[in-house]
């Protein structure tokens, strides 16, 4: 064989190989393999350590570790007549289990979202959903109240509402009236995408059942697969980490039902005191425990209370936490922000970046640290490497207005 036919041969090769890149599940896998290649040599660039603790305040600024109670007002919790009589909640359910959804790269949010939608007839799959709401396939976080906005808005028919402070009870009594829940929790990689990864990170997994002689709920894991078996003490434990959210997709005639399930948690308001004083009360009886003082700093935050927030925040980092925690929670970039902790927040918003350099979230607070250091230049140039990184961020987009 001549050397012309060798080289036009590996010619075709080269092409047909680039052409079957671009093929969306090769391209995907592909995309995924680069990014563990990415993660794992800026694990080396930049070392894994643990979440800086806080650094010192001016005195001005400083105030006591202790947590007042947030001075609000709560409106009248609305007690709405349900149409159906309640059951009593038995010891086993199964509700009828949606069609499987195995999630893409970084999907189990939008993956999540398509079995809840697929329980009430929806027909999509968790690309329509990631289209809209984390259209770079890199992306790594999904907040519940983006998942709430696209069934308001794209899938109108059905309504949508999340809330904190959860319980293993409520969950049961939840899906006893035939409501699947979804919820964020702790993940556990088995294996490291860098050096010293701690192999912790998030995930979302919708419940369809439990069962008390097992002590078990019934995940839909959209990594693991259909019908794995949680048990209740270990769902409690990485369920505590993310402030015990949960997410429910009902039918517009079912709110009056789902008000009286929740009770007063069903006022949002309410809904953040009840989890301040359990929060509370949980950091008086575990105070080494780096979540619930984290959980304390997110919900004085709803409150806007904004120095105790930090404060607890400041405990949690203290106490440890893990390498990607604000991989998906954003809590302590907006208190330090507010009670004018300019170096800490560009502290915290770098070593996050170290670890997610394509976090929007990250990058928009670290943009705001620059702009009160009075680097106008450097905030436009994080927020509009936000928007490129999640296009359509209004949060990014707000800030550039406010500079322009």
């Amino acid at each position: 064989m001549s050397k012309k036919k060798i080289l036009l041969g590996f010619i075709a090769l080269v092409i047909l190989g680039l052409a079957l890149s671009q093929f969306p599940p090769i391209k995907r896998r592909l995309s995924w393999r680069i990014e563990v290649a990415k993660t794992y040599l800026r694990g080396i660039v930049y070392p894994a350590k643990p979440i800086p603790t806080a650094q010192p305040r001016p005195t001005s600024l400083a105030s006591s570790t202790s947590q007042p109670a947030p001075t609000i007002s709560i409106a009248e919790t609305i007690q709405p007549t349900s149409t159906k009589t309640p059951k009593p909640i038995p010891a086993q359910v199964s509700l009828p289990v949606p069609s499987y959804e195995l999630q893409d790269m970084n999907n189990c949010g939008p993956a999540s979202l398509t079995m809840a939608l697929r329980y009430y007839g929806w027909d999509g799959d968790q690309f329509d959903i990631s289209e809209i709401i984390k259209p770079i396939p890199q992306d790594r976080n999904v907040n519940p109240e983006e998942m709430v906005y696209y069934v308001r808005n794209y899938a109108g028919w059905l309504r949508a509402e999340y809330r904190v402070n959860g319980s293993l009870p409520l969950l049961k009594k939840l899906i006893a009236a035939e409501y699947p829940v979804l919820l964020e929790e702790t993940f556990h990689f088995d294996e490291p995408y860098y050096p010293n990864d701690d192999l912790w990170a998030a995930h979302y997994i919708l419940l369809t059942g439990y069962d008390d002689a097992e002590e078990v709920f019934i995940g839909q894991d959209s990594f693991h697969g259909a019908n794995q078996k949680l048990p209740y003490e270990t769902l409690e434990e990485d369920w505590r980490p993310f402030n015990h959210v949960y997410l429910l997709i009902y039918l517009p005639e079912d709110e009056a039902e789902l008000q009286v399930l929740l009770g007063d948690d069903w006022d949002e308001e309410k809904n953040r005191e009840n989890a301040w004083q359990a929060s509370l009360r949980a950091t008086a009886s575990n105070p080494e425990d780096a979540f619930v003082w984290f959980n304390l700093g997110s919900n004085l935050l709803y409150f806007e209370q904004y120095t105790e927030s930090a404060n607890a925040y400041d405990e949690a980092r203290t106490l440890g936490l893990p390498q990607r925690m604000m991989r998906y929670q954003f809590g302590p970039f907006i208190a330090s922000f507010q009670d004018h902790r300019t170096e800490d927040l560009l502290t915290l918003t770098e070593y996050a970046l170290q670890r997610t350099p394509n976090s929007e979230e990250a990058l928009l607070w670290h943009g705001w640290a620059l702009l009160q250091q009075g680097d106008a230049a450097g905030a436009v140039a994080d927020w509009e490497l936000a928007l490129k990184h999640r296009p359509n961020y209004f949060d990014a987009e707000y800030a550039l207005d406010f500079v322009r």
